[in-house]
């Protein structure tokens, strides 16, 4: 299975041209959270328009699991087929156990301690702009970045293909990260 994992994509159209070949050899998008609206503490992206964002992603011709996020509202629902499930959404896909979240209210040490008691593969969350993956005893960490509103200088995506996640720069399609998933 191929997996698009993105996140924090605050209404921004611009990313879809950059991420279209992603999306078409996708299997699965899953989003983490803030889906259309660029939050109040966010500058506007280079190409805001919700409206749009939201018919292109009703388009897709394959399914979508999105987490809701904190600049999610619930007027948000109204103009999106898909569900912004709250506060996460599980995926089993075995024999990978993943979650996804936003992940507002959680440091580093919460999330891995979500991974180990719910005894995941992958546990997914965004919120902070900034591409993570991390691998401790076999379970992975990852947050896709954004491809909108990045805070680092690299606008990013994340695609899990094959037993490995790689996280990718879209502005150039250069793999800035990678890591095996080991399904022991």
């Amino acid at each position: 299975m191929k997996i698009l994992v993105i996140s924090d994509t605050h209404g921004d159209i611009y990313f879809w041209e950059k991420i279209k070949k992603y999306i078409e050899k996708s299997d699965l998008i899953l989003h983490a959270g803030d889906v259309l609206y660029h939050g109040p503490r966010n500058p506007f992206p280079k190409e805001y328009s919700p409206a749009k964002l939201s018919e292109l992603i009703n388009n897709l011709n394959i399914p979508v699991i999105i987490s809701k996020g904190n600049c999610d509202a619930e007027v948000d629902q109204l103009v999106l087929k898909y569900p912004l499930l709250s506060p996460y959404a599980f995926v089993f896909l075995s024999p990978l156990k993943i979650l996804i979240m936003h992940g507002e209210d959680k440091s580093e040490e919460d999330l891995w301690k979500i991974i180990n008691d719910f005894q995941l593969n992958i546990l997914i969350f965004g919120h902070i702009h900034t591409p993570v993956l991390k691998k401790k005893e076999n379970k992975i960490l990852l947050n896709p970045g954004s491809p909108a509103l990045s805070k680092t200088t690299s606008k990013t995506v994340a695609f899990i293909e094959d037993k490995e996640i790689s996280i990718i720069d879209i502005e150039n399609d250069k793999v800035i990260q990678k890591e095996v998933i080991n399904l022991e």
